[in-house]
């Protein structure tokens, strides 16, 4: 479209960027940020920790691995209604989270609800940013998607003390009214192109309105409307007077008559067939992308890098009440911590993954490497400013998640990211759902957290030696012809908004 192009990098696109940045701070705040609500769950309930951290994984995990689902509604949909959609989902499961009567009824409500409304969200967000954005959209994403880090940092001060005020009940029921205001953030996301189902819909209407156009329908068809003009045989009938006026179920009988049950038969069957067709050419192309050695290792990598480095977003808290460094959660949580390093990491990991000479999957394998070690060292960290330390450290480390979407389009190119990125979310998804559930098991198991940090810093460590080891040039991986993603992103906005 010749007016979509005028619009770009620039003018509204701007607006566009700070709705969506707004929008992932208000979705992602209160998840991001688990981690202080976690101590108050286990007080309140009562159950084990493993049982508990279901509530943290499932509410950062399930939105990656439904991540296939949540783009399909928004290029279905639009980003507009998906995000208003998205706001009812999240403010509705944080409120009905503080009627919860117990673990399992938060594993709904807060973990799965609010998880998908995040999912959704950031989809949304995504599609739309990149729909205005076309040279600068590495800066408008990057601004986006920093917005969950920033949420992370304020909303865990914010959660504290709402805590401290009106208990953890109250603390739910005013983040979930803040959330509400996605809806608000929507109100600016105006579309470019009109979404997939609203183009169906508007090319089934007017090719009906042809056909009663060629059959000239009588007066007595047509549905009038209070206020509109009434039709004569003696007046032209136009097709946008035929699209408001005709009744659609007149529509459906006329079209069932005009049909046999033999044709509509056929056209049953060249239906099915078409979609059989798509269906096996997707998962042909799915089994084809992993039998690349480099993306199996990469999967395999943001499995083992998701089941270790995560916990410590929800547990790092409790881990400081539980070895007694402190006694209740500071000004400035931990989380917070995280939060504002990792912000920080993904714009440092950015800005090094654009140097030639730098190869991003290794810059990918040393990050890991350093985070399990941070994982590693937190066991025999015996007071709180060494756990601040380690707590930035791996937060930074954390912002490798900036590099997927290169390293990705390295490995498989450009045609095929949106299968492959949706591949690896769902590794990452199933990474961070398992890995939080299986520490507090091993709290549970050893009364210690100690054994559950080893497991979750060589779970990680082993996840770098094995990209690394993969990945090695003496495989001779076949190359990608262009090791440049960033240039394609500027000319295929659609591959690069499906990747939401």
């Amino acid at each position: 479209m010749a007016s979509s192009a005028k619009v770009l990098d620039g003018g509204w696109g701007w607006v566009i960027v700070v709705a969506s940045f707004m929008a992932q701070l208000l979705a992602y705040g209160s998840p991001q940020s688990v981690g202080v609500l976690y101590p108050e769950w286990l007080q309140a309930f009562q159950k084990g920790k493993g049982m508990t951290a279901w509530v943290g994984s499932l509410v950062a995990g399930v939105g990656l691995v439904a991540s296939p689902v949540c783009s399909a509604c928004v290029n279905n949909f639009g980003a507009r209604p998906v995000t208003i959609f998205s706001g009812v989902m999240v403010a509705g499961g944080m409120m009905l989270s503080a009627f919860a009567p117990n673990v399992e009824f938060l594993i709904f409500s807060y973990g799965i609800v609010v998880g998908l409304g995040c999912g959704l969200v950031y989809a949304a967000t995504l599609t739309i940013t990149c729909q205005y954005f076309d040279k600068r959209r590495g800066l408008a994403l990057g601004i986006v998607t920093t917005g969950t880090s920033v949420g992370a940092f304020i909303y865990a001060t914010v959660q504290n003390e709402l805590i401290v005020l009106y208990g953890l009940d109250g603390c739910l029921l005013i983040i979930g009214a803040l959330a509400l205001n996605l809806m608000v953030c929507a109100g600016f996301m105006r579309p470019l192109n009109m979404p997939g189902y609203y183009l169906k819909q508007k090319a089934a209407l007017e090719l009906n309105a042809e056909e009663q156009l060629f059959e000239k329908p009588l007066v007595d068809d047509l549905k009038i409307v209070p206020g509109s003009i009434i039709s004569t045989p003696d007046k032209t009938v136009t097709v946008k007077e035929l699209l408001i006026s005709i009744d659609t179920k007149d529509l459906s009988i006329q079209s069932e008559k005009k049909s046999s049950s033999f044709l509509a038969g056929l056209s049953i069957m060249k239906v099915i067939k078409k979609k059989h067709q798509a269906y096996s050419k997707y998962m042909n192309s799915m089994y084809e992308i992993l039998q690349d050695q480099a993306m199996v290792a990469f999967c395999i990598g943001i499995f083992m890098f998701s089941l270790g480095s995560y916990p410590p977003v929800l547990f790092m808290e409790d881990v400081a009440q539980s070895e007694g460094l402190i006694e209740e959660v500071t000004l400035i949580p931990l989380v917070s911590i995280w939060a504002i390093t990792s912000c920080v990491g993904k714009l440092v990991l950015g800005i090094l993954v654009d140097i030639r000479w730098i190869n991003s999957i290794y810059l990918y394998t040393f990050t890991m490497f350093a985070g399990g070690a941070s994982l590693l060292l937190i066991p025999v960290t015996k007071n709180y400013v060494g756990l601040q330390i380690l707590t930035a450290l791996l937060g930074f480390f954390s912002g490798n998640w900036s590099l997927t979407s290169y390293i990705t389009t390295n490995i498989v190119g450009i045609d095929r990211l949106t299968q492959a990125h949706g591949i690896l979310m769902f590794f990452g998804g199933c990474g961070i759902m398992l890995g939080p559930p299986v520490v507090g098991w091993f709290f549970d198991w050893t009364q210690s957290y100690d054994l559950a940090f080893y497991f979750s810093g060589s779970c990680v460590v082993l996840g770098a030696f094995v990209l690394f080891l993969l990945t090695l040039p003496c495989w001779n991986r076949k190359e990608c012809n262009n090791d440049r993603p960033d240039v394609h992103y500027t000319s295929n906005c659609d591959k690069v908004a499906s990747v939401a």
